[in-house]
């Protein structure tokens, strides 16, 4: 049996319900973040560990949390803070199976869910919270939450949440947890300055715990990228999914637009796909999750945050339809295949433009991704051509066709009837025929110069301000969500009575402009201009 196999799971010391869990969930032996960071944990100690998502890290701390509360006593007794709800709902479902022959009872808390549940659930007697800081807060403030009786406090992709503004919250949070016996583990993708001065106030002695890069870049990954404009990109992705052995697959985009849009065009070409972002409700989410697990859908088209924290170990590919805008989420994005021991592939879609930041992930990996001529219609293989000629044969039988025979119908009055149906079918496999599509009208120049910004920045005006209660890390969250850009490079934030001021490098400026105007923030639609050089004094 599993159990006797496991053992004390490497080195550790388990209950034999942990154990138990641990054998029903699959786990064979500790990945090298378990090995390092479960036995510190076990003694109390303070630990940082850094390690993105795929090197195991939740069982790190979610293994020690279930063996040192105490299931019988009513009271929150380790507290988990994460960057989104995605990763919280994330944390909460894995850490719940470990607890689950402790009869540990953990209670994800985030924001989009309705409060008054929580404060009910909250009354109930839960040993572990895992929430994001904002809605943890808000319960702190009302009074709901109580956090006198937390041993161990656990800031899980810390770097995220310093990007997002929440270290003010964080503190507020911690400030809360009597400092007589706290432990606090940290983890951390990168080790910035902000997560330094955060560890150095309010951590004891903290021992370090770091995965290689060498073990995140698993090698088992093969890493490609093909070279297509902006215009024919979901054209060239069909391509290649027809070209590609692809068990499940993975495609990322920069927002839960592109997701939309994405999966639209998809389902016009005859793949089918789901999506993934954060505007999906809980039942939704766990609905398409579900159906990927399952093997039901083949392709899931998901933003870096909905994904975050996702572990599915059957994932053939990962496609980059949109080139992460941080290396590191590359990094992140690429975990996703390959795991487990098996082989994967990660396939990036680039423009010529984007060559910059492909060098940029390459110097993170140290590793030379490979360019691939997009496979061309002769490239398509027997097995697609059949594929195809199956859908064709679907749709005719649906016998669903009514606007088409028309269009058809007037066709065949002057061509082909061969002709007109080869004409369509390439249509449909190619799209507009790139060629067509002259190079100067894939990108509209907009001229970013003289907005008052500061050097390589551009300054943006936004019709929102101090009155609709914003504050900087609204702003900051909002754009990094929207548009995908890391929180940390947006510059200066100025904000008035009725309206903001806000700027970001030069490079990025074309994206924001084109992800946020006419967004949604706080329920209200807003708009984003270039702003007005300012007057000299």
């Amino acid at each position: 049996m599993m159990v006797e196999r496991l053992q004390n799971f490497g080195d550790n010391q388990l209950s034999k319900q942990v154990l138990q869990a641990l054998s029903e969930m699959g786990f064979e032996e500790p990945s090298p973040i378990q090995r390092e960071a479960i036995p510190v944990a076990l003694e109390d100690l303070d630990l940082i560990g850094q390690a993105q998502t795929g090197t195991g890290k939740t069982a790190a701390f979610g293994i020690p949390i279930i063996e040192k509360v105490n299931p019988k006593f009513q009271a929150v007794q380790a507290l988990i803070v994460t960057p989104t709800r995605e990763l919280a709902i994330q944390v909460a479902e894995e850490i719940a199976k470990i607890g689950k022959y402790r009869h540990v009872k953990l209670l994800p808390i985030y924001g989009g869910q309705p409060i008054d549940r929580q404060i009910r659930a909250l009354r109930m007697g839960y040993q572990v919270v895992v929430g994001t800081p904002g809605r943890l807060l808000d319960h702190l403030n009302r009074g709901t939450l109580r956090l006198q009786y937390v041993k161990m406090v656990v800031l899980d992709e810390a770097d995220e949440m310093l990007d997002m503004g929440f270290i003010e919250d964080i503190e507020s949070l911690l400030r809360e947890v009597p400092a007589e016996g706290r432990q606090v583990m940290l983890f951390s993708a990168t080790m910035p300055q902000g997560i330094r001065k955060l560890a150095q106030t309010y951590m004891k002695n903290p021992r370090s715990v770091t995965v290689s890069r060498d073990e995140l870049t698993v090698p088992q990954i093969e890493q490609v990228f093909y070279e297509t404009r902006e215009s024919v990109k979901v054209d060239a992705l069909g391509r290649i999914i027809d070209t590609e052995d692809i068990g499940q697959g993975i495609i990322f985009c920069r927002t839960k637009r592109g997701v939309d849009e994405l999966v639209m065009s998809l389902g016009a070409r005859g793949y089918s796909s789901d999506a993934l972002h954060g505007d999906l409700s809980q039942q939704q989410r766990d609905r398409v999750m579900k159906r990927f697990r399952d093997g039901k859908s083949e392709l899931l088209v998901a933003t870096d945050v909905a994904a975050r924290g996702l572990d599915i170990n059957n994932v053939t590919h990962v496609i980059n339809f949109d080139i992460p805008q941080d290396p590191v989420s590359y990094v992140h994005r690429i975990g996703r295949t390959g795991r487990v021991g098996r082989k994967g592939r990660a396939i990036t879609l680039i423009s010529p433009k984007e060559y910059r930041q492909l060098r940029l992930i390459e110097n993170l990996i140290k590793t030379r991704i490979r360019r691939q001529e997009l496979p061309s219609l002769a490239d398509i293989s027997e097995r697609q051509a059949e594929n195809l000629k199956n859908q064709l044969i679907k749709l005719i039988q649906s016998d669903r066709l009514g606007n088409y025979r028309a269009i058809v119908g007037e066709l065949l009055e002057e061509y082909d009837s061969t002709d007109v149906a080869a004409a369509a079918l390439k249509f449909a496999v190619e799209g507009a025929s790139a060629e067509e599509i002259p190079e100067d009208r894939e990108q509209e120049d907009i001229h970013f110069a003289n907005t008052g910004a500061a050097a390589g920045m551009v300054r943006f005006f936004i019709n929102i301000g101090r009155i609709q209660q914003i504050r900087p890390q609204d702003i900051t969250r909002w754009i990094a969500d929207e548009s995908g850009i890391p929180g940390k490079i947006i510059g200066m934030i100025n904000i008035y009575d009725k309206f903001t001021f806000v700027e970001v490098p030069a490079e990025h400026a074309s994206r924001v402009l084109s992800c946020m105007h006419q967004a949604m923030i706080k329920g209200r639609r807003v708009s984003v201009e270039l702003a007005k050089a300012r007057e000299n004094a």
